[in-house]
């Protein structure tokens, strides 16, 4: 569902002159399973999400989701994807499920199909008694599952989450973690990304490390702490990351 072939972003900085924020990563992801970009923060992973999301357009190589090209049939693919960015950016004097309702008619949902995705999204994310306040009223964490649920109310069979647990209490981040397993268990395409180990190791099937723009390595946890002969997924992702492996 998601194929990324030698992606390349690059950017201009007057100080610095061209920077490869992603330099040539490949991999896969496939459905049902969950696939986390594990890297520091300026390691590439918010910019690899977002030429997958087609909110930036790669410098070479490139990537498909569900079947569709992202430079070259980007509606197409945004059709099929829910995108997750770490800021929630909710329009306060709305309620919760008018912000989930009016996502859905973007999306062009048919009016009787999006009222129950929208009920059903409220019970799973533990939202129905916020639903009725205002975006502005609401706690971090809700306003986080209130994000969640209007990326996905079109019911999209590719998710992107990009760190969404960052900034969370424990009680909020479990939900969301909750929440992210039942998407795989529902064979739904998840690519995740964060710098919390612990995150990491417990939610995904496979992992890529990430270190300025370059895809060091890729496999299931216990795969890539073996080649690193460690038992601690933190002191494998610095082995692999200072060149130790």
């Amino acid at each position: 569902m998601i194929a990324a072939d030698r992606l390349v972003k690059t950017f201009r900085d007057r100080k610095r002159g061209e920077i490869r924020a992603v330099d040539g990563v490949s991999f896969q992801c496939q459905p049902g399973q969950i696939y986390g970009l594990l890297g520091a923060n300026g390691a590439g992973k918010t910019t690899t999400l977002r030429l997958l999301a087609t909110i930036l357009q790669p410098t070479s190589g490139t990537a498909q989701v569900a079947g569709f090209d992202v430079t070259t049939q980007p509606g197409e693919v945004r059709a099929r994807i829910g995108f997750l960015s770490t800021a929630t950016a909710l329009y306060g004097r709305l309620t919760a499920r008018e912000t989930i309702e009016y996502f859905g008619r973007l999306n062009g949902m048919d009016e009787e199909l999006l009222q129950q995705r929208a009920t059903a999204l409220l019970e799973l994310l533990e939202l129905s008694q916020a639903a009725h306040g205002r975006c502005d009223k609401l706690s971090t964490g809700m306003k986080q599952k209130v994000s969640i649920a209007r990326t996905l109310i079109h019911d999209p069979p590719v998710m992107i989450f990009d760190e969404p647990t960052l900034g969370l209490d424990v009680m909020s981040a479990r939900a969301i973690t909750r929440f992210i397993r039942e998407c795989r268990d529902r064979q739904k395409t998840v690519l995740f990304s964060s710098h919390v180990m612990s995150e990491v190791e417990k939610l995904c099937d496979r992992i890529g490390i990430l270190h300025q723009g370059k895809l060091l390595a890729e496999g299931p946890p216990a795969e890539l702490k073996a080649r690193a002969g460690v038992a601690d997924l933190e002191d494998a992702f610095v082995r692999i990351v200072e060149g130790l492996q």
